[in-house]
Formats: structure tokens, C-alpha cells, sequence
């Protein structure tokens, strides 16, 4: 209950911090916010062209909605995926390049971690603000499963927050963290649905003469959720069933409270240690 009233007393300093970070992301750029816009749709450009077009990759037909379009898939998956990447990789260093203010003034150290998730959650929102745009103008556009998006949306940042706090906290003692994260997020792009559909996963499959649940193990992602989860209400036209919608909700708050107890627990010397 006091790091409660503690965060709630700090919210104006949180605040602060992430319109700081927003300001200073394109800062001196000509296009400036622009570049939250133009870099996934080079991205998906680049990958409907060598999937869709040169490997011929079909998207699975919408569900009830009869939608077939690679790209809008693809965004579906694309978009908190790199969401994921930035608010986790902005957050790992976010105690670090703020080692100074952190030795000079005493303030929850958390609020560093949850104002770079917060400065990249308003990206993602405003390109999931545009990718529902351009569903409307497609006609395929259901409004009253946009809330569910927003909230697995939400769900999501509890879950990076959680991430954030864990590995930002192991970076200040253990400084090859940021370095196995990026090698992390290489393998784990690949086991999550973003270029594929989750039916092209077998049930099964055999390794060293044993017979493996692979559906199953794949489903333990919690980035499949997560991607299937807002695929479900915005390219099928479906709300997500009760199981999904509840492991989502279930692994973002236990990542949370995981992430937290490891920053605390990592606090007491990390001034020391930067």
C-alpha cells in the first residue's frame, strides 16, 4: 500500500518523463512522427513483397468476415510485435541512460521503466488508430469489436511493463542482457504467428522418435495470444474465445507482478551499481 500512494503521488513525475521521451524520439528529424508510421509499413512491405508475393504465402480467409488480404494479416501480427521489441528494448536501457538523475534525486525508479512502454504504447495506438482506418476503408470494419482491441492492447502494455522492469533491473548488474534479448526477440519472431498463420502449426510432430504436442508447446507463447487475440477481432470479425482472452489477461498481470518483485528485489544496490 505505500508503493501504491508512493506511484499515485509520482503520477504528475511519470507524466513528465514520458511526454520527455516522446519529445525526444524524433527529435531534429524532418518527418519526425512520421517515422512511427513509416518504419512498419516499410517493414511490411518488405515482407508481403518476399512472403507474399515471391514465396506466395496465402493469409487464411477472415472468419466470418471473408477478408483475404496478406497485408492486413500481416499488420494484425506486425504491429504488437513491434510494439513488444521497442517497449521492451527501450526499457532494458532505460536505467541506464538515466543514471545521473537517478544518483542525484530519490523517485520510484519504476517510472523510468513505465514511461518508455508508455511513450511507445501511444505509437502503437496511433498505428492501430490508422490500421483500423484503412479496414474501414476497405469495408472491413467491425466497430463493436474495437474495444476488445483496445483492451488486449492494454493487456499487452502490463505484460511489456512486466518485461521492462525484470530486464532493465538485470541489465544494471549483468550488462550482456540487452545483448541476449536481441537474440531472444530473433528466435521468438519466429514462434509467434506474425508472417504465418497459426494453422500451418502441426498438432504434433516427431522429434528423436517421440511423439510432441506441438500445438500445445506453441500455444504456451504468450505472443501468439496477444497476436491471435486482436487478428480475431479485427481481420475475422470474432471476439476471442474465453480460453485465450483469459490467458492473456492471466500471463500480462503475472508477468507484471513478476517483473516488479525482480525490480525491487534488484533495487537496493542498483545505485551503487550504475
Amino acid at each position: 500500500m505505500t508503493k501504491l500512494a508512493e506511484y499515485i503521488s509520482s503520477k504528475d513525475l511519470l507524466v513528465n518523463l514520458t511526454l520527455r521521451e516522446l519529445r525526444t524520439k524524433y527529435k531534429r528529424s524532418l518527418l519526425g512522427w512520421l517515422w512511427s508510421l513509416l518504419n512498419p509499413l516499410a517493414i511490411m512491405v518488405i515482407l508481403t513483397l518476399v512472403f507474399g508475393v515471391f514465396l506466395k504465402i496465402r493469409p487464411p480467409t477472415g472468419s466470418p468476415s471473408g477478408l483475404k488480404s496478406f497485408p492486413l494479416f500481416l499488420l494484425c501480427g506486425l504491429l504488437p510485435w513491434t510494439f513488444l521489441v521497442n517497449g521492451t528494448n527501450g526499457s532494458i536501457n532505460s536505467l541506464m541512460t538515466n543514471a545521473n538523475l537517478i544518483k542525484k534525486s530519490y523517485f520510484p525508479r519504476e517510472l523510468l521503466v513505465a514511461s518508455q512502454v508508455l511513450a511507445w504504447f501511444i505509437s502503437f495506438l496511433i498505428e492501430m488508430l490508422l490500421l483500423a482506418t484503412v479496414f474501414l476503408v476497405v469495408g472491413h470494419l467491425n466497430p463493436l469489436y474495437l474495444p476488445m482491441v483496445v483492451l488486449v492492447m492494454i493487456a499487452l502494455a502490463v505484460f511489456v511493463t512486466g518485461l521492462g522492469l525484470a530486464l532493465s533491473a538485470a541489465n544494471v548488474y549483468f550488462r550482456d542482457v540487452q545483448h541476449l534479448v536481441v537474440i531472444a526477440f530473433q528466435v521468438w519472431f519466429y514462434v509467434t504467428p506474425v508472417l504465418y498463420s497459426i494453422d500451418e502449426v502441426p498438432e504434433h510432430v516427431r522429434v528423436l522418435g517421440r511423439e510432441l504436442p506441438a500445438r500445445s508447446l506453441y500455444m504456451l507463447n504468450p505472443m501468439v495470444n496477444f497476436v491471435e487475440a486482436i487478428r480475431d477481432s479485427l481481420y475475422h470479425h470474432r471476439l476471442p474465445s474465453g480460453a485465450r482472452s483469459g490467458f492473456v489477461l492471466l500471463v500480462s498481470l503475472l508477468t507484471f507482478v513478476a517483473g516488479l518483485s525482480v525490480f525491487l528485489k534488484l533495487e537496493g544496490r542498483m545505485t551503487e551499481e550504475l
